[in-house]
Formats: structure tokens, sequence, C-alpha cells
């Protein structure tokens, strides 16, 4: 045989046994899975038709429940309620499914009488009942003062104050101006009071319309009440830093022997001012002092005798200073008109207001920073707004720019108890500038 069909031959053969050996181990790998699938099968001639289902029964022991001692104490029940606006005590027994005569009886018990004139909304009213329905206790949340809790007694119910645990915490806080002051203090987690009280207590040598800047930070130290581990309101500010444009502005709380309360630099300064710059906290100024202005409703030119700062309708104003009410009422162009008499012969004048603060008469004596009135448009007034005078011996002033009488100094006798009170305050506002903390508990 030639040898070129010798190779010829031996190649095909070569190829044959490759396929071969292919299509084997193909063969033979499978065979294990087909196997198992047959495993799960029945056989072709098998009959089910004939097989009975069989009911198997097994009886299995429970364990045997401890016996209550008396079925009145089969477990109790907690139902808790929130004081809404415009509820009654009846009201809101009632959404606890109490039933009309047992809220009777507790009304009948005279701490519940007596709570019942004053309910606050927000406070929780908790009840106890039995698994039956049976009122055993009543827990009502108080202001200001420990809950009241009603027990059941016979037929009745005795009252008693709660022993709730109160106390005082030290709470410490920073945070970065980026667009206002509230935005700020709320990103920081500071409450709106401490926030209103720290722009009460520089607003004398701070113009929070027009001096804020972004990128200005500010630190407090305040007190958050507590009752049984929850906190319930907050306290006092305690001290306070503000950097305005670099410029630094502290402030600590003293309280002299007498008990009376004011803020104070570091150093001793008195920051309660004769007057406060601005009757509102935020507004911004809409007209200002002047001896000729075209009257934008009037529609000739006359002397505009103080400054408008316009702010929505309820906004509320403040005194500017220590003060007796000389009038309060409705007189021309100025609409609603409060007008307070200060010490040497200043006064300042309050128009347009929507309404009066309850208890503002002529006579009332009024401290600097308590709210007079509501900014409004009444008289004549484009919209809502604030007219502020100033004037010394009946003569007007431009608020603005006039200078005004200063608070006393901190009598030297006092140092040493101001210094003790106040310097912890201080060096910590100091460990506060320039940490990253948001907040320190």
């Amino acid at each position: 045989m030639p040898l070129t069909k010798l190779r010829i031959l031996t190649y095909r053969m070569t190829g044959a046994e490759r396929r071969f050996s292919l299509r084997t181990l193909v063969a033979l790998s499978s065979l294990p899975l087909f196997g198992v699938v047959a495993a799960f099968g029945l056989a072709p001639d098998t009959t089910t038709t004939d097989i009975k289902p069989e009911t198997i029964t097994e009886a299995i022991a429970l364990p045997e429940l401890p016996e209550l001692a008396d079925a009145g104490s089969a477990g109790t029940f907690e139902r808790d309620t929130v004081i809404q606006s415009g509820d009654t005590v009846a009201s809101a027994l009632g959404r606890l499914k109490i039933d009309d005569l047992e809220i009777q009886r507790l009304l009948a018990t005279d701490a519940v009488r007596q709570l019942a004139t004053n309910i606050r909304a927000g406070k929780h009213i908790q009840a106890t009942t039995t698994a039956d329905g049976q009122l055993l206790s009543i827990r009502f949340e108080r202001h200001g003062g420990p809950a009241l809790t009603v027990l059941r007694q016979g037929d009745g119910y005795v009252a008693q104050d709660s022993s709730d645990r109160t106390e005082s915490r030290v709470v410490m806080r920073s945070g970065r101006i980026v667009s206002s002051l509230y935005g700020a203090t709320d990103a920081a987690g500071i409450p709106d009071k401490i926030a209103d009280k720290m722009a009460e207590t520089f607003s004398t040598s701070l113009d929070f319309r027009e001096d804020l800047r972004r990128g200005d930070t500010f630190s407090v130290i305040y007190t958050v009440n507590y009752r049984n581990g929850e906190p319930v309101s907050t306290g006092e500010l305690l001290a306070a830093e503000f950097i305005n444009a670099g410029k630094v502005h502290r402030a600590v709380l003293y309280r002299d022997p007498s008990g009376r309360e004011s803020y104070y630099t570091p150093e001793g300064e008195s920051l309660k001012k004769g007057f406060l710059r601005s009757p509102l906290e935020f507004s911004r100024v809409t007209s200002n002092f002047s001896s000729s202005r075209m009257h934008p409703v009037l529609g000739y030119a006359r002397a505009h005798t103080g400054v408008d700062f316009g702010a929505p309708t309820g906004t509320r104003v403040k005194a500017t200073g220590d003060a007796v009410v000389e009038f309060a009422g409705r007189r021309g162009g100025y609409g609603n008109l409060v007008i307070l008499r200060h010490q040497n012969g200043y006064e300042t004048y309050y128009g347009h207001l929507s309404a009066f603060a309850p208890g503002i008469r002529p006579g009332r004596a009024v401290s600097q920073g308590d709210v007079i009135a509501y900014v409004g448009a009444t008289g004549i007034a484009t919209g809502p707004h604030l007219h502020y005078e100033v004037r010394i011996a009946g003569k007007p002033y431009n608020p603005l720019s006039v200078k005004l009488p200063g608070s006393p100094p901190l009598a030297a006798g006092q140092r040493a108890r101001f210094l003790q009170q106040t310097a912890s305050w201080a060096d910590k506002l100091g460990l506060l500038r320039g940490t990253n903390l948001a907040a320190l508990d």
C-alpha cells in the first residue's frame, strides 16, 4: 500500500476514534443523571387506585397554665391619649373608653375638678384598667409641676401628686450661619426659646436684620428640664457666644443677691442697654426717618417721624425699654397705638397695630423685651408694618441713630460673686469655639 494512502487511512481511523470517544464520554456521563430521574418515577404497570388513605391521631401533652389568683386581676391594660386644642377633661377621657359614670366620679374629685379648669394641649393622660374595663388609676400630666395620679378607692377615687423625679441638665451646642439664624439653630437642634433669648440678649450690640453674615458662628449653653428621664421643657440660657464678621460677642447669665437675673459680658459689662435697637426680633426697614417724605397714601410730602419695619400681621412687638404705658388705643393715622413713657423724658410710639397684648393699658409697668402688641395695618397704612418712634421731651428723633441711655454697670461689691457664678460658663464657651461638634449633652 502506498505510503500516502496509509497516512490518509491512519488519519481517518484516528478521527473515528475521536468521535467514538466523545460520544461514549457524553453517554456515560449522562447515566447517573437519568438514573436519578428514574428513581423518582413509578414503574409503568404500577396501580395506585387501590391505595386507601389512613388517618393517624396522636395526643400531644400541653403544658398547664398557672391559675390566676383572681379573675379581676387577669392582667391590666394601659391606654393613653393626648389633650388636643378645644378638649375638656371629659372629652379626653371619653377617648380612653372610660364609662360616663366613672368620668363623673373622677370629675367629682377635687384635684381633677381643679385640673379641668386649666388643662393644656399636648399633655398626656394615661389610664390603667382591668381586662373587663374597670378603671384602676389614671395619670394626668400637668404644666410646670408633677403629674397628678388618681387611684380607685372603693366606689370613689383619691388623688395624689406623682413622685416624678425631675432634674435639670446642661446642654452645649454650636452652629454656623448659612442663610438665617433660625435655620442655623434648627439645624443644630437648638430650641426656639433659646434662639429667641440669644437674639434678644445680643440685640443691643447686633442687628440681626442687617449684621448677619454667612459663615458667622455661635455657641450656646442652656438647661433642659427632665422628668423621669424624659425632656419636658427648655430651661434658661446660661451663656452664649456669637462671632459676627470676625468680632466676638459673649454673654453670661448672672443672678444677683436679690434673685434678679441679667446678662453681662464675661468682663462684667451689662448687655441690657437702656433701649433695644428694634422692637421686632426680625424684620426689614421699609421706610426711614425723614423730615420730608412723599406719603404713599396721602400723596404729598410731609415729615416721617419714625421708622417703618415691615413684618407679617401678628408679629410680636416688644417694649424697647423699661417703661409705663401712657396710651393704648386708637389715634388717627396711627391706627391702634401704644405709647410708652420711659425715664428722663423718653417716649416710644408703636403704631398701626393689629392688637394689644393682654393687660396693656395706661398705668401698666412693662419691662424691656415684654410683648406689648402685634404688627398690623390699622390707620393710614398700605400694608402690615410697625411704625416706631423715639421722642425726647416731645421731639421725634431717628430711632436708628439717636444716642440712647445705657444700663448701670455691675456694682463693685458683686464682682467676686459674679466671677464665681460665670467663670465656668465663659471657659466652656472657649472650649466650644472652633469645635466641629454640633452638640454636647
